[in-house]
């Protein structure tokens, strides 16, 4: 499980709690746990929030709720505010993956870390980002710039717990069944050239080489289980008529 993330994700004046709900959600799902909102429109708690978080508020720390921005930002570091409109303010301005690796650096100075989100009528005013130290914005479409409020926290959390993430970027399970060793995998190659042979499948002997050169090949391209090899022997035994122990 990836190392929990300490950022606070706060709302800043949210209208609906379909969006609350669904940016815990996503906080849950990525391992942050710090949500808090300034000013909801529909007060807190809020049922539809609730039903929209479908558990995750049982997950992350209680909701804490303000009346003021700057009252929620008293014990962090580093803000950011998330905005997607240029502003007349002179302030550095991160995509969501760089503020995250700026994140992750400050957790391990012991220095905390948060994000802004404005409502979804006009987002955040220019008194709230007067308030931060930097600017997050997601490069999108400038012909459509807007994101969906619980989408843009889903995004930010997304890419902060990448920083800590340790997932392989490929892999194939395999179920109950082990990997195959290569002597397993080698003692059906060598059964299925026989098999062939017996069969006159090399009706030109001098291209037997090359043509098995390709059939290891084609069945070398994944990673085969014991229970695939199994499967193998089973088909090449219903094929020729006999029966496997």
């Amino acid at each position: 499980m990836p190392e929990l993330m300490t950022p606070a994700i706060i709302l800043v004046a949210p209208q609906m709690g379909e969006n609350i709900g669904a940016a815990a959600r996503a906080m849950a799902n990525f391992n942050l746990e710090d949500l808090r909102l300034i000013a909801p429109r529909d007060g807190w708690p809020n049922d539809v929030a609730t039903a929209n978080a479908v558990g995750a508020l049982d997950i992350l720390k209680p909701v804490q709720l303000f009346d003021h921005t700057a009252d929620a930002l008293k014990e962090f570091h580093t803000i950011y505010a998330t905005t997607a409109r240029p502003r007349d303010m002179r302030k550095k301005v991160y995509t969501p993956r760089e503020a995250a690796k700026n994140i992750a650096v400050d957790q391990s100075n012991g220095k905390r870390s948060a994000a802004l989100f404005g409502g979804e009528r006009a987002g955040l005013s220019n008194d709230d980002i007067a308030l931060a130290h930097h600017i997050i914005s997601v490069p999108v479409n400038p012909k459509f710039a807007s994101l969906n409020l619980a989408q843009s926290v889903l995004l930010m959390a997304h890419e902060i717990n990448l920083t800590t993430d340790k997932t392989t970027p490929v892999h194939m399970p395999t179920g109950d069944s082990a990997l195959a060793t290569h002597a397993e995998f080698d003692e059906f190659i060598t059964r299925l050239e026989e098999e062939l042979q017996g069969h006159n499948f090399f009706r030109n002997p001098d291209m037997k080489p090359t043509m098995m050169r390709n059939i290891r090949n084609l069945f070398s391209r994944t990673d085969l289980t014991q229970q695939e090899i199994r499967t193998l022997h089973g088909i090449l035994s219903a094929l020729i008529g006999k029966k496997i122990n």
